[in-house]
């Protein structure tokens, strides 16, 4: 049987009880997750969308969150007391595949409740915040592989196991990327930026400060957002409920992309909209700003009122190019 037929089964039993073959198969996917192997979403040509969901992968997902249990997630690295990373693993190496915490991996001053006082004056700081993270044993923080050239500058940032980091991304703190994403090589993410959870991000993207990308892990059919190549979304931007930005677009400081909200092209006289299945879709090389349109009738219109709505006022040229080309610099 191969993984995706697996992770159907296990995904579909109605139990609490779960087997070591099912925590295998979870951390294969895991495993193919973290290197890009297998996507929540992935390019596809004969699409409407160009891309094609793999709800099964999501279902993986989610099946990791059910059989998971909450455990202390300390911030384990040679040298804390708690043992090593160890490569490759996609368990702390104090807890094992149930979420078991190994007793010779718990700190002495937590065995007992004298001993936590005998050694209450000599904690630090560090070792104490250690315990005040807790979170599903299936997962941990995500292990970066150094031969991909990944800058993570220090500074509070967070990187969920099972997702794809590629080559050369730059990762400002803080921010954070969520389980099921895929971060394409060269990509940027400042601080305050996530990336959520199956957000597809392309090549060469500037996440820029505060920028929010959401995910879609439910409805496991849903199309996550997807941010295409050479795609700037500038600071404070939002970009929700399964969008996708076409290659080389950029979305202005605090454009929100919604599947709620049309948008309207000043430029080919068009608008775009969430139409049942298919996502809002940006196309190509447009530059969105935000916007507002009048309210034309009722109260509305009486009191003056107008509504956000992104615009599209032009299409990248030279000129955007070479604005665009300075966020180079930082790389």
């Amino acid at each position: 049987m191969n993984l995706q037929a697996q992770i159907e089964e296990f995904y579909g039993r109605d139990t609490k009880e779960f087997s070591e073959e099912c925590f295998r198969a979870f951390d294969e996917l895991k495993a193919a997750l973290n290197e890009g192997r297998v996507r929540a979403a992935e390019p596809d040509p004969s699409s409407l969308t160009g891309w094609r969901v793999n709800t099964w992968v999501k279902k993986g997902i989610l099946l990791g969150f059910r059989i998971g249990r909450v455990v202390e997630m300390p911030i384990w690295r040679p040298g804390a007391g708690m043992g090593p990373a160890v490569a490759g693993s996609s368990w702390p190496p104090h807890i094992d595949r149930q979420g078991t915490v190994a007793r010779d991996a718990v700190p002495e001053n937590r065995r007992s409740e004298t001993a936590a006082t005998e050694m209450a004056q000599r904690q630090t700081a560090e070792v104490a915040l250690q315990g005040q993270f807790r979170d599903k044993h299936t997962y941990p923080l995500k292990e970066i592989p150094a031969d991909r050239n990944i800058r993570i500058v220090p500074g509070g940032s967070s990187i969920r196991d099972g997702c794809y980091i590629g080559q050369g991304v730059v990762c400002m703190p803080p921010m954070y990327v969520n389980v099921g994403a895929y971060v394409d090589d060269g990509t940027m993410i400042d601080s305050h930026a996530l990336v959520g959870s199956c957000a597809q991000v392309g090549k060469r993207v500037h996440i820029s400060a505060a920028a929010q990308i959401g995910g879609v892990l439910e409805p496991v059919g849903a199309m996550p957002v997807v941010i295409e190549d050479d795609v700037l979304v500038g600071g404070n931007a939002g970009v929700y409920e399964g969008t996708l930005v076409g290659a080389g677009a950029v979305l202005a400081a605090g454009t929100i992309l919604t599947g709620s909200t049309p948008v309207y092209d000043l430029v080919r006289d068009a608008v775009y909209r969430r139409e049942g299945e298919k996502p809002l879709m940006i196309p190509t090389g447009a530059v969105v700003v935000p916007g507002a349109r009048a309210v034309t009738k009722g109260r509305g219109k009486e009191l003056g009122i107008s509504l956000y709505t992104p615009v599209i006022i032009k299409y990248r040229d030279e000129k955007t190019d070479q604005a665009v080309r300075l966020e180079d610099l930082l790389r």
